[in-house]
């Protein structure tokens, strides 16, 4: 018997044998193992066995160090020995979430449903951010010129929601065009428009149902909602395609699933995210005035996180209320340092990034968060990640100390990152500057300290 045949034969010994394998590997020097139960994973024996130069775990991967070349024919030996291959080994992504808690399940459903349109929202964030700066430097645009570039620009974020609905629903193995419908609905022209009723332009349409005033909006560039409701509506779909004969299938299954989203989405999701929004609201003016910086800290540390909910355009009603009635607007420079520690946490993790395509997706998402646009970054890069998006959270928290304590505030709104320069112009822009630094020192390092990078 070759060596190769032993050691192979020894390891699946030493694992729980071919049952317990969810996924087998491997790479240059390390056979990478997914085990159904991990205490079957003898270290002491595996370690023992000639020609095994170490053993680790990481990723939810039991990795054992073979060396080069001999990996590969030890691979065969196991794969001979068990007769597995991609049709009877459950995938890689699909084994490693066996063992994931429930934030990291998270993660993955964020990272897996993103990834595929990240391209579009960081092209989008960047002439948007370009648009603003801009418009906000007084150049005054042609209105031919500007009607095309809203074209350009607004209509991925408008119609966010059926691109996230889209791509939740092709992960899942639904339909997917019945993904696009479901989140058009949630935008469609016939809604009030979010951003309008958050803004108190206009008011939702209310659905009188039970005794209760249901307000009925749109969701233009939200995101929670719509994940909500693709994660739903697939599982209302593949439920169906069980259950209804396959005769009526065409016809029943899109018409029950389009109907019973619209329900959920608008009449459930809606009015609940609807009491959300204004809470938040209540809670971040109530926030913002805790003494000593510690308000600017928890309202700084937490922005952005609300960004991942779509609940942020809410916060138009306050700027406009403290715009009104004391022309200045501290929640900017809260919201500054948040979007700036975003961005520095992103070229941490950037530089630690050794996969030259996650690298170059970090870089390009960077600078829209720049330009005050971080839901490239966010979705793309530093939430599923998790640890980029805590340092820059905790970062925006810092700078917010610093805002609060000195009192830093904006002459207007809607302006962020590098052009919200153009708010503190009044004799503020050294703090504005000083804060802006501060997020980006902290976030930064804590992400480069922090941030463990996967092989």
């Amino acid at each position: 018997m070759s060596k190769e045949r032993q050691t192979a034969e020894q390891i699946l010994l030493h694992i729980g044998g071919q049952e317990n394998i969810l996924n087998v590997e491997h790479c240059a020097t390390r056979l990478r193992l997914v085990l159904k139960d991990e205490t079957k994973f003898n270290k002491k024996e595996i370690e023992a066995i000639d020609g095994v130069k170490g053993s680790f775990l990481a990723s939810g991967q039991h990795q054992i160090i073979l060396g080069t070349g001999f990996v590969n024919k030890v691979y065969a030996e196991v794969m001979d020995i068990t007769k597995m291959d991609s049709g009877n080994m459950m995938s890689k992504s699909d084994a490693a979430a066996v063992h994931m808690n429930v934030f990291q399940k998270a993660s993955r459903l964020l990272g897996d449903v993103f990834l595929p349109i990240i391209p579009i929202l960081v092209a989008t964030g960047l002439f948007m951010g370009l648009r603003s700066l801009i418009t906000n430097l007084g150049v005054e645009l042609d209105p031919t010129f500007l009607a095309l570039s809203q074209v350009l620009i607004d209509t991925a974020f408008a119609f966010l929601p059926a691109l996230v609905t889209y791509s939740v629903m092709k992960r899942s193995g639904a339909s997917p065009a019945l993904g696009i419908v479901i989140g058009l609905m949630l935008v469609a022209p016939q809604l009030p428009n979010a951003n309008q009723v958050a803004s108190g332009k206009i008011e939702p349409i209310y659905l009188s149902l039970l005794g209760l005033n249901i307000p009925i909006l749109g969701y233009q560039g939200s995101v929670l909602p719509a994940l909500m409701l693709g994660v739903i509506s697939a599982k209302i779909e593949k439920w169906l395609r069980k259950v209804v004969p396959d005769v009526l299938d065409l016809i029943i299954t899109p018409f029950v699933t389009l109907f019973s989203s619209m329900v959920i989405g608008l009449v459930v999701i809606g009015p609940i995210m609807h009491i959300i929004e204004k809470g938040l609201v209540e809670a971040i003016s109530v926030l913002m005035n805790i003494p000593f910086g510690i308000g600017g800290f928890i309202v700084g540390a937490l922005q952005q996180a609300v960004v991942i909910t779509g609940l942020h355009h809410t916060f138009k009603a306050l700027e406009v209320e403290l715009l009104a009635n004391t022309g200045a607007n501290p929640f900017n420079a809260l919201v500054c340092g948040a979007i700036v520690a975003q961005g520095a946490a992103g070229i941490a993790a950037a530089l630690k990034t050794r996969n030259k395509k996650e690298k170059s997706l970090y870089l390009t998402s960077v600078l829209p968060a720049f330009l005050g646009i971080t839901e490239p970054l966010i979705f793309g890069g530093n939430l599923p990640r998790l640890t980029p998006f805590v340092c820059g959270c905790i970062g925006g928290g810092v700078a917010g100390i610093f805002s609060s304590l000195v009192g830093l505030a904006g002459t207007g709104m809607s302006i962020t990152a590098l052009p919200g320069i153009l708010l503190y112009l009044n004799g503020q822009l050294g703090k504005y500057l000083i804060a802006c630094a501060i997020g980006f020192a902290v976030a930064f390092v804590l992400t480069y300290i922090l941030y463990k990078t996967e092989e």
